[in-house]
């Protein structure tokens, strides 16, 4: 179905209502329009869609252009440098807001946070920039912790109070996959370490959160490949998968462009080395069912790389999707809506067992049939009916059988959990234990350890007092050597031998000594 024209509108503040569902429409614009572009960023903030920069002929863009959906009126943002910034020089907006293409662009309590993109800007990490939407005024904000490498085509989306950026290309061309959280309280970076088989490393892909929980990536480009397969990122367990997707098959694109309302996904433009897609798709996050919604004109505006997509609500709680932008052999400023029926807009846990899904497709089906009987002529009515009840028993039937299936495996689920904790328990109070042995067996060698300590001084003494000592036995033996030197002296001088040798040799001083008198 190709886009088409919307006529002109009387009543401004209420277009929305002129505009047939799922059919996209040109609005008839006022005010300068922008130039034509790709590869810009948006967002739709307070009824007002906000485009950021951007690429034509190679050249990137500086301004921002705001499109009032209400009075579908044109307008250009006069930015300010917010006085706090640390830029210096003549250029200071320049160098605070440069020309950049492939930025992402998010709204955040009435600002305005623009990450990473393609600039000539010296910076070799990824730059978060803030406009607040009162005064104009834009700043660079200074971050912590470890910044991402600078790169663009990556996908940042909004998840709490801060933003869960993936993938992108770096300025060497270098494809990444890795995962980084920005909090926006406190202005630091993170780097989310991940589970399993992560996608492969892409840009140019989309990626929305569901439920506030899962991460899902979209498509991409691999530089000569692109993708068309589907992975999620459960951000509880951090754990990559890639679930089973049921319903159309589509061809594999990058430069396209989504968003999300509810627990519907819609997917728009972009291409691959082929050609472009003229298909609007539609995943059901919650039945992971994806479907083609409407097609247009392969040779039209809607079938472009780097467009951008939104989606606001303006009437009676509808909803429209926004689109702006694009290249498609030529670039384009066009601003095409898509008004969307009416829906139950709840969002259920993602199904992702094999039952689940069955039971997803049941209920897709019953939905399918009834439908099917809307449209049908009042002649088959009763024909229909009665097919109806007996088909609406069946899909009953099978959704109960699927429900006990569910109930079951969550039963067995709910057991090997439980099963799981008690070993747990089991394993935490061994480790206790061991911890207590290990801290006793600790104290102990500590107390052996000192032990052995005074042990090794006490030795030591030991062996110093028994040199000491050796060395006073040998001064000793000394002594006593030189003792019975002077005794054995002694003795050859007072032996009684000794002395008649001495009488005999005629001395008298010999008799003197034994008392004797000499004759006469």
């Amino acid at each position: 179905m190709e886009a088409a024209k919307i006529g002109e509108v009387t009543d401004v503040n209420e277009w929305i209502s002129a505009l047939p569902y799922d059919t996209w429409v040109a609005l008839p614009v006022s005010g300068s329009r922008p130039s034509a572009r790709y590869q810009h960023g948006s967002v739709v903030a307070k009824g007002k869609l906000y485009v950021v920069g951007g690429s034509r002929n190679g050249r990137n863009l500086a301004d921002i252009q705001v499109l009032d959906l209400k009075t579908l009126a044109w307008s250009t943002v006069k930015l300010n440098v917010d006085p706090n910034s640390e830029s210096d020089g003549e250029n200071r907006l320049e160098e605070v807001f440069p020309a950049a293409s492939g930025c992402s662009v998010i709204s955040w309590e009435n600002k305005l946070i623009l990450v990473g993109g393609y600039s000539k800007e010296p910076c070799n990490s990824v730059t978060v920039r803030v406009v607040d939407l009162e005064s104009y005024c834009c700043s660079i904000i200074k971050t912590l912790g470890p910044a991402p490498i600078a790169r663009g085509g990556q996908s940042v989306t909004l998840v709490g109070s801060g933003l869960l950026m993936f993938g992108g290309e770096s300025r060497s061309r270098k494809l990444l996959n890795d995962v980084h959280f920005f909090d926006l309280e406190t202005m630091r970076w993170n780097e989310i370490g991940t589970l399993q088989t992560p996608p492969e490393p892409r840009f140019d892909h989309t990626a929305t959160v569901h439920a506030e929980r899962y991460l899902i990536i979209f498509g991409g480009s691999a530089h000569s490949t692109c993708f068309s397969d589907i992975h999620i990122l459960d951000l509880d367990t951090m754990e990559w998968s890639r679930p089973h997707v049921q319903g159309a098959v589509v061809t594999p694109r990058a430069g396209h462009a989504s968003s999300a309302i509810g627990e519907n996904w819609y997917i728009v433009g972009g291409g691959d080395n082929k050609g472009g897609s003229s298909e609007t798709l539609v995943l059901n996050m919650s039945k992971l069912v994806l479907s083609v919604l409407t097609s247009v004109n392969k040779r039209g505006p809607l079938v472009s790389e780097g467009l951008s997509l939104n989606s606001a609500s303006l009437v009676n709680g509808d909803s429209v999707l926004v689109s702006f932008g694009g290249y498609y052999g030529k670039y384009t400023n066009e601003v095409f809506v898509l008004r969307l029926k009416p829906q139950d807009m709840s969002r259920p846990k993602i199904f992702l067992s094999p039952a689940a899904a069955a039971a997803a497709a049941s209920v897709s089906a019953a939905f399918a049939l009834t439908r099917t009987g809307e449209i049908r002529s009042n002649f088959d009515v009763k024909e229909d009916v009665t097919t109806d009840r007996f088909q609406t028993e069946n899909l009953s039937q099978g959704l109960e059988n699927d429900i006990k299936t569910i109930m079951a495996e969550r039963k067995n689920l709910e057991m090997s959990v439980n099963e799981a904790r008690e070993e747990n328990s089991r394993i935490r109070e061994k480790l206790d234990e061991m911890n207590k042995t290990h801290v006793e067996l600790s104290k102990e060698l500590f107390s052996v350890r000192s032990q052995l300590t005074a042990e090794e001084s006490r030795c030591f003494k030991l062996e110093a007092q028994i040199t000491e000592l050796s060395k006073i036995l040998g001064s000793h033996q000394s002594i006593e050597d030189e003792l019975q030197t002077l005794r054995s002296q002694k003795s050859t001088e007072f032996h009684p031998d000794r002395a008649t040798k001495r009488q005999s040799s005629g001395g008298g001083t010999a008799w003197r000594w034994l008392g004797g008198t000499p004759d006469t």
